[in-house]
């Protein structure tokens, strides 16, 4: 794997970086073509994606220090290290509530928004764990199987020794997810129903593979790992959404409208 791609002078080009950074422009195309095509405002689509992205990141850098709060009493100095360090589910939580706090902003219908925007954060995931991939992060536990991977020159995972590929897994099941997501949304649906979907979805697959990871920086809830504890929650949520949309019109302070438009043919 490639953890660095460049460097000039002090600057330094990682490659984890470089697909977060694909990732976040292929949902921000994806997510601004899609409000043309359902008529909604495609001028918000990039306030919304930095209201969202700063959140996400704010989110999945908290979480991660919730993770390791024990060693963070032991050496404070940690929290200093901003570079490394992040959880995926805070970043969807906060990625979430701060879009929900921008849509009460500019008094829009959040659910409207929230069904946009999923399947493009699918899309940006699947680039995400590419770069997890690249930096040698995120990897799997040992495995016999013909289905490994093998690092050679990873600065975080175990090298010579093969592992589950989580990352390629999770990376192969993201894409899935944004195509699902928007083969669902082609046909009208009550708002809400393709963000429940996508909650939903993605925990359940989160929760299994959470199982082939061999990571240990996770943190613990009992028997599950942090991103298990939160999964049974927002699996609960997801299906609480998909089943109550139809039914959530007006809620928000939105229209409460169906998600995709007639016309819509992405």
């Amino acid at each position: 794997m490639k953890n660095e791609l460049f460097r000039i002078g002090p600057f330094i080009g990682y490659s984890y970086g470089l697909m977060i950074g694909i990732g976040v422009i292929a949902a921000f195309l994806v997510g601004e073509y899609r409000a043309k095509k359902k008529g909604l405002d495609a001028d918000l689509i990039f306030p919304l994606a930095v209201w969202c992205l700063i959140g996400g990141i704010l989110g999945a850098k908290v979480l991660y220090y919730i993770t390791i709060f024990p060693d963070i009493i032991a050496d404070p100095s940690i929290v200093l290290n901003v570079a490394d360090g992040f959880v995926v589910y805070g970043g969807i939580i906060f990625g979430i509530l701060a879009g929900f706090l921008y849509t009460r902003k500019r008094k829009v219908n959040f659910w409207q928004y929230f069904d946009l925007v999923m399947p493009s954060i699918a899309l940006a995931q699947g680039f995400g764990r590419l770069g997890c991939l690249m930096a040698g992060c995120c990897y799997g536990v040992e495995t016999d199987s013909w289905f490994h991977i093998i690092f050679h020159d990873s600065s975080y995972g175990p090298n010579g020794v093969a592992l589950v590929p989580t990352q390629i897994i999770s990376s192969a099941l993201n894409f899935l997810h944004f195509f699902f997501l928007i083969w669902f949304a082609r046909k009208r649906r009550p708002a809400g129903q393709v963000a429940g979907l996508y909650l939903t979805c993605y925990s359940i697959g989160r929760f299994i593979l959470e199982f082939y990871r061999g990571d240990l920086e996770r943190g613990s809830v009992g028997v599950f790992s942090t991103s298990q504890f939160i999964s049974l929650f927002l699996v609960v949520a997801g299906v609480a959404i998909f089943f109550a949309a139809p039914k959530m019109k007006g809620a928000f302070g939105g229209i409460g409208v169906t998600e995709a438009s007639a016309a819509e043919t992405d």
